[in-house]
């Protein structure tokens, strides 16, 4: 029995049309890239700054053995999220917080509630 002439072969135009078809598109810079993704990057300065206030808002406002057991603020729509280091550290940052929370919202109407939880510092 012969074999088939065109069995396990390569034939034909190794290019296919496809990709002839298609123009060739340049790189984008980084400059364009960053250009484009400001948005973002506007999102998440603005996080970083919100952060900052509240951490310097708290340090002036909280007691001293406190504001070294804070490991983080988030402030999430209308909600301010104050993290301690402990379960213990939580517990006595929520009494203070009952306390000042007239003066959080005070110092940011957006603020409906605030909320402490507990995450360990690395």
């Amino acid at each position: 029995m012969p074999n088939k002439l065109h069995r396990n072969k390569r034939g034909g135009n190794r290019i296919s049309a496809t990709s002839v078809s298609k123009p060739f598109r340049r790189p984008d810079s980084v400059k364009a890239v960053l250009s484009r993704s400001t948005p973002t990057l506007t999102r998440v300065s603005d996080q970083a700054a919100r952060q900052a206030f509240w951490k310097q808002w708290l340090a002036q406002h909280l007691p001293s053995e406190l504001t070294p057991r804070l490991s983080g603020v988030v402030e999430r729509d209308d909600t301010l999220v104050i993290f301690a280091e402990s379960a213990a550290w939580s517990a006595r940052l929520r009494y203070v917080m009952q306390d000042l929370e007239p003066a959080i919202k005070q110092a940011q109407p957006t603020i409906q509630q605030v909320s402490v939880r507990v995450m360990p510092k690395a």
